[in-house]
Formats: structure tokens, C-alpha cells, sequence
């Protein structure tokens, strides 16, 4: 419940207007950031900003924040790229989303599925995010997806 005069904000995950139903490489890379998120379907920016209209909010702000200046892009960690640490922390996840490092975290949860300490199926699901995080990166390189799409809109004062 928002009364009249009150003030949303959502912070959405959406394909751009880059983003072409029509090219199947896009929509690989749409199926496969679904499937690894555990989304049941992305709508194109337009589309979530007209689901704002029409129930009802006057969106006073729209902005995809990914857009904005940074050092790095917001996929940076998931890409795995050494070059974009900036701290120890920071090596440590890229080196674990390298391909060396999901390598390795594969062989050790088929291993402990193995010794039975881990459950049957861990590496798989295991491997299914790391598919959703390269689509994630794809998207992102191509500008096709964007994590971060902010609107805000205005309950009307009726």
C-alpha cells in the first residue's frame, strides 16, 4: 500500500533497447542470464517502464545507473579478468571466476560429491550459475542487459 502523493522506487534487471528479440544470439544470452537466475522472464527496459504506467505511477525518474562513469563495469567481477582487481579481496573473487579458478571449484565439488560430503548435483548447479554469469558478462560487454535500471515513480494525488 502506497497512499497518494507517495514516491516507488525499483531497481530492475532488464534487456536494453540494444537488445533485438529477432537475433538469436541475443536471445542465447537472454535464455541463458534466465536460466542462470533463476528468472522466469527478463522484459525489454520499455516494457518495465510502461508496467510502471500502467498501474498507475507518473515515473518522475529513469536512469540505467550501468550507464554511469566508473573505473569498471558492473560485470568486471564476473569476468574473471585479473586486471580489474583493486585489492586483495578483489584478486581473490576474480581469481575464483577465472577459468582456472571455476575449474577448480568444479573439481572439488564433483570430488566431494564423490566422497558423498557434498550432494548430488552440487557441481552441476555449480556449473549452471557459472553459465548464468558468463551470459551475465556477454550481456553487459554488449550492452544487451543491465542489472541496474532505476525508476521512480508517484502514486497520483487523486
Amino acid at each position: 500500500m502506497l497512499k497518494p502523493g507517495g514516491v516507488f522506487g525499483v531497481y530492475e534487471w532488464v534487456m536494453t533497447d540494444a537488445y533485438d528479440g529477432n537475433n538469436k544470439r541475443h536471445r542465447e544470452i537472454r535464455l541463458a542470464i534466465e536460466r542462470g537466475n533463476g528468472i522466469a522472464n527478463m522484459v525489454p527496459r520499455k516494457e518495465a517502464l510502461e508496467a510502471m504506467r500502467k498501474v498507475g505511477f507518473v515515473v518522475e525518474h529513469e536512469e540505467d545507473l550501468a550507464e554511469r562513469v566508473d573505473r569498471r563495469p558492473w560485470y568486471a567481477p564476473l569476468a574473471g579478468d585479473l586486471a580489474g582487481a583493486q585489492n586483495l579481496w578483489d584478486l581473490l573473487g576474480y581469481v575464483r571466476m577465472s577459468k582456472i579458478g571455476r575449474l577448480g571449484i568444479g573439481s572439488l565439488l564433483r570430488t566431494l560429491e564423490a566422497l558423498r560430503l557434498a550432494p548430488v548435483g552440487t557441481a552441476e548447479t555449480a556449473n549452471e550459475l557459472s553459465d548464468g554469469g558468463d551470459a551475465l558478462v556477454a550481456g553487459g560487454r554488449e550492452k544487451l542487459f543491465t542489472p541496474m535500471y532505476l525508476m521512480v515513480g508517484r502514486k497520483p494525488v487523486v
